[in-house]
């Protein structure tokens, strides 16, 4: 059995004028430590899905088990990282961090080593008695990650974590969370309507349309270790997200002979 199922899953929401279908019908099967993309345009259902798997939403019909149960609460075993970091302002660098930690009820000291630990992976540790106000957008977004990972969950749930970052920040977290994540054998599901974004990072790309939300295709990815943007390996599946995308222009150059 598969550590995540997802099984015929249709969520529709009523409206006035006709009920919204965001998601029609999608099934997918996630394996323990597997890093999958969730990836298509807005409207295409990813983020309901991710909502649904985080057990903050509920499919209309359909399941979606971990482990062989039910998804029906959030659970610390699960986190999710947001666009937005969700950082408290009046908390440190170091507190933020600590916050999951403490509704574990650990001692301060062991909080506090833990914070210093998790800061030093995403390479903030001289940054703990900062304020999120004194960081930029990256190094926030490096906070949030490492109280994520502070808590040890199984899953790693992201919706377009790296969105608002500008192009060079956001190629160097890519990179760190998918070494990281990757070290430490974490399953995570992310979010995200990046081409490239998806293939750096993913082991298999969910490829999802809109209206009504459906997963297309699923493409693995056979790149290994850390990805190369430049490599003829890297550019050849890119081209296969075009082609599924139906983005690749269509080659009308004449010949004679």
């Amino acid at each position: 059995m598969s550590y995540i199922t997802i099984e015929d899953v249709s969520r529709v929401y009523p409206k006035k004028g006709g009920d919204f279908t965001a998601l029609d019908h999608v099934s997918l099967t996630i394996e323990r430590g597997e890093f999958i993309c969730l990836l298509g345009p807005s409207g295409c259902g990813k983020s309901t899905l991710l909502s649904i798997l985080a057990g903050f939403d509920r499919p209309t019909s359909g399941s979606a088990k971990i482990d062989g149960e039910t998804i029906e609460a959030p659970s610390i075993r699960r986190v999710t990282i947001f666009q937005n970091y969700g950082l408290l302002p009046w908390r440190t660098v170091g507190k933020n961090v600590e916050l999951g930690l403490e509704s574990l009820q650990l001692p301060r000291e062991e909080r506090e080593e833990k914070a210093r630990r998790y800061l030093k992976l995403v390479g903030l540790e001289s940054f703990f008695d900062h304020y999120p106000a004194e960081l930029s957008g990256g190094m926030q977004q490096r906070v949030a990650i490492a109280r994520a990972l502070a808590v040890d969950p199984d899953i790693l749930f992201m919706d377009e974590p790296f969105a608002a970052l500008d192009a060079i920040t956001r190629m160097k977290l890519q990179d760190e969370i998918s070494a990281i994540c990757r070290e430490q054998k974490k399953t995570i599901i992310f979010v995200t309507h990046d081409i490239d974004e998806a293939v750096v990072l993913a082991d298999r790309i969910a490829i999802m349309t809109p209206n009504p939300g459906k997963i297309k295709t699923v493409l693995p990815v056979d790149l290994h270790g850390r990805r190369d943007r430049t490599s003829p390996d890297f550019l050849h599946i890119r081209d296969r997200v075009f082609t599924a995308f139906s983005l690749k222009p269509e080659d009308k150059t004449e010949y004679y002979i």
